[in-house]
C-alpha cells in the first residue's frame, strides 16, 4: 500500500494530487504516494482548495476547522494537516485506495 499520510504529533498530513474540473467530487485511488480526489470546482480564487477542505470534512468526519491546507495552495498537489483523531477514516480511505 502506498503511504498518503504521515503522524506528525498529534496531526495527520495527507498528501493529495487534486484533480479539479471533475464531473463528481470523490475519491480516486493512491497513485505516487498521493490520495487523489476528484473536485468539481474550477481551480480559481480558491473554489477548489475549499470544496477539497469541505470534502475531506465530510467523508473523514471531522470538523472543517480542524482542517488546514499545510502546503499547495496554488498546485494540484496539495498536503492537508488534520487531527490525528481522524486516523482511523484516513486509513480506511486509504486503504480503498
Amino acid at each position: 500500500m502506498n503511504n498518503c499520510f504521515c503522524i506528525d504529533g498529534d496531526t495527520i498530513r495527507l498528501e493529495i494530487k487534486a484533480v479539479p474540473g471533475a464531473s463528481k467530487t470523490e475519491f480516486a485511488g493512491v497513485k505516487d504516494s498521493r490520495l487523489r480526489i476528484r473536485i468539481t470546482a474550477a481551480p480559481e480564487d480558491g473554489k477548489a482548495n475549499a470544496e477539497l477542505l469541505s470534502f475531506l470534512s465530510k467523508a473523514l468526519g471531522c470538523p472543517k476547522r480542524d482542517l488546514r491546507l499545510f502546503s499547495g495552495e496554488k498546485s494540484r498537489v496539495k498536503v492537508v494537516a488534520l487531527p490525528v483523531g481522524c486516523l482511523a477514516r484516513v486509513e480506511e480511505v486509504v486503504g480503498r485506495g
